[in-house]
């Protein structure tokens, strides 16, 4: 019996809560956001010293009192770059930097193409990873990136600071295997793709298993390894072999566990490492919420009128099928397209059935991007629901069918925090004799609503196959030979 604390700094906020080491249970809790720009925007460039400060803002009034061992999560692609001496060379870039995105296309084409760097490291560089952001400085600030002597993330070096700054840093394989330098398929770094984005060598942080320790404070408090958002949440969530997560936010993701890492030459798998000692397969899509919004406007209404719009349709929506590719899209590869709405009739051109046109070409989507997983062995039995638009009825309704899959729409809560937090407990269990490395801390799942496709599972598939027919058509050969 005890309590460990998981700490989740995102690009907004700092979360904290306390957890019961045995079950999991929340005891305490505490919030403080990250400081914005004067714009009132979320910065590219960050000063990590204001996470730090957001971190001490949340866990005033004593919350920390009693805690054992603390983990860590942060938002990922952050990147800190350290001089000889360990200070930040420049404030640390984050999130999807736009202004890196020649920076991608360089290393891409430097190292021999897309198909290579999937090999390499299991991603394909794009403007948010660390390894991007290496080129753009060696490019834009050469005098910067001469003093880099240290990569970091925003998790390393966090727990590099609750340590006290000692001489090891170091990283978990999840955070590591969003760099583009970390490759999830050999549990190595490659620095000579270092070299190559930065011009000359820099140290990198020593990559830890997920049941080790990455120190104790000189009070003896316990610091786990931490992790990258994605798998703290993932972790905290409970999910195993056999689960994916869809996270519906205005682009998407698909994720699932997986027992091996995943090579994937059309770069549409990027392959993480989660925080367990398995791996997190990741489809990502530019399109999902924000084809229901777009949608929405154009209907003069919000999610939820559109959502209640949707439900008055029936499925197939009277024959529209919406390819929601607005921004253009990454799954499938078609950078350069536009969205497009086939199937219009006179009784068609309802409101009803363009809402629902767009709740279905938004999942079908997402479904296209599940698939390719399964195309490449991944189980997928269960499919969690993410985000606020997980809430709408019409998503609820359509989702299981077309998923083919059991749809679990969990409470929301801080889950990459309580990730961390079992990350903590997990490390001190170890320590303690009490766990072995191979076996994290069962704590309770969280609490859920279940959906099932049951007698409509026919329906979705015929709606999936009257979808993948217009994209065909559109769009041939989209997928490659085999498609999805």
């Amino acid at each position: 019996m005890g309590i460990v604390a998981g700490l989740d700094s995102s690009s907004e906020f700092t979360r904290i809560v306390v957890c019961d080491t045995d079950t999991g249970a929340v005891v305490r809790q505490g919030y403080a956001p990250h400081p914005l720009d004067s714009a009132g925007g979320k910065p590219s460039d960050v000063d990590p010293q204001a996470w730090l400060l957001s971190l001490g803002d949340a866990a005033t009034g004593g919350l920390l009192e009693g805690v054992q061992a603390i983990g860590v999560s942060a938002q990922q692609n952050a990147l800190v770059a350290l001089d000889a001496q360990g200070n930040t060379v420049r404030p640390a870039q984050v999130g999807g930097d736009k202004r890196a995105q020649v920076a991608a296309a360089d290393l891409i084409d430097g190292f021999g193409g897309r198909h290579a760097w999937a090999e390499a490291v299991g991603c394909v560089p794009q403007a948010q990873h660390p390894v991007t952001k290496l080129r753009w400085l060696a490019r834009t600030e050469p005098e910067n990136a001469q003093r880099v002597a240290t990569v970091m993330q925003a998790h390393d070096w966090l727990v590099w600071q609750l340590l006290g700054r000692p001489a090891r840093r170091t990283a978990d394989r999840g955070g590591a295997s969003g760099t583009g330098y970390w490759s999830a398929a050999t549990s190595s770094y490659r620095p000579d793709l270092v070299e190559l984005a930065l011009g000359h060598q820099a140290a990198l942080p020593e990559v830890l298993g997920p049941a080790e320790a990455a120190g104790t404070t000189p009070e003896g408090l316990l610091i786990s390894a931490g992790t990258g958002e994605t798998m703290a949440a993932a972790f905290g969530l409970g999910i195993g072999v056999g689960d994916a997560v869809v996270s519906l936010g205005a682009s998407g993701s698909v994720m699932a566990v997986h027992h091996e890492a995943l090579v994937d030459p059309s770069g549409m798998i990027t392959s993480l490492a989660d925080a367990t000692g398995m791996h997190l397969p990741v489809v990502h899509t530019l399109n999902a919420v924000r084809a229901l919004r777009g949608t929405a406007d154009l209907l003069s209404t919000d999610l939820e009128g559109l959502s209640e719009l949707a439900l008055k349709s029936t499925p197939g929506a009277h024959g529209l099928v919406l390819l929601p590719y607005l921004e253009g899209e990454k799954t499938p590869h078609l950078p350069h397209t536009a969205g497009s709405l086939h199937g219009l009739r006179r009784e068609s051109m309802k409101p009803e059935h363009l809402a629902r046109a767009a709740f279905e070409g938004m999942l079908c989507s997402l479904a296209d991007a599940l698939g390719v997983l399964r195309a490449r062995g991944v189980e997928v039995r269960r499919v969690f629901l993410l985000g606020a638009a997980a809430e709408l009825p019409a998503v609820q309704a359509a989702a299981p069918m077309l998923f083919g899959a059991q749809v679990v729409v969990p409470q929301p809560a801080d889950y990459a925090a309580l990730g961390a937090a079992r990350q903590a407990a997990w490390a001190l269990g170890v320590r303690q004799g009490t766990l072995h490395p191979s076996a994290p801390p069962a704590w309770q799942g969280a609490a859920t609503q279940v959906f099932e496709p049951g007698e409509d599972l026919a329906v979705g598939q015929a709606l999936r196959q009257q979808y993948t027919a217009v994209r065909e058509q559109t769009h041939p050969g989209a997928f490659g030979p085999g498609g999805v």
